[in-house]
């Protein structure tokens, strides 16, 4: 783990599951990393502004925060902390789609990479490639209703900035339902 210090090699871990942070952070350090983790969105944000780190590797869903909202507030705290807006940062999910891809990459995202992925696929997230989805495209369009719902309620979401109400509004549902939807995990493909 990380002891302070600027270093191009400085990667930060934003994921909220304690076990996978920890297992990814020390197989990351086995690859060189200089590692930094953060199990929330305010501690990322400190961490952010503390190191200064040349890569970020954030998970879409931290409990019941998203790293969609999350992204442009980091992005700017990177910018702030590095006096350059070159930070990498990948965007990490189990929630592997189409419509979450593109919204990654337009609120900042360098690229984005679905659960599982390997040490080796994240490392290789981070290059010059450019934004694409590790899954093929095939596989991501083949999702169920319930999946497209989910993934619809996420992209409203965060043109509302996360505002529940908003979002409720312009979906046209109860406030509490959305609520309920929200707190269930997306359903499969």
């Amino acid at each position: 783990m990380s002891d302070g210090g600027a270093s191009m090699n400085k990667l930060l871990i934003i994921d909220d599951n304690d076990s996978f942070r920890r297992v990814l952070a020390t197989s990351l350090v086995g690859a060189g990393k200089d590692v930094i983790a953060a199990a929330n969105s305010s501690e990322a944000l400190t961490r952010a502004a503390e190191h200064a780190p040349a890569e970020v590797l954030l998970d879409l869903r931290l409990g019941e925060e998203s790293g969609l909202l999350l992204l442009p507030r980091l992005r700017a705290t990177l910018l702030a902390a590095r006096g350059l807006d070159d930070a990498r940062i990948v965007l990490l999910t189990g929630y592997a789609s189409i419509a979450t891809a593109v919204e990654a990459v337009k609120a900042g995202a360098h690229n984005y990479v679905a659960k599982p992925a390997s040490v080796t696929e994240i490392l290789a997230a981070f290059g010059d490639e450019g934004p694409e989805a590790s899954e093929p495209v095939e596989s991501l369009e083949r999702m169920s209703v319930r999946r497209l719902e989910w993934e619809h309620i996420q992209r409203v979401l965060a043109d509302n900035d996360g505002n529940v109400s908003a979002t409720a509004r312009a979906l046209g549902m109860h406030r509490r339902s959305l609520q309920r939807k929200l707190a269930k995990k997306p359903a499969g493909r």
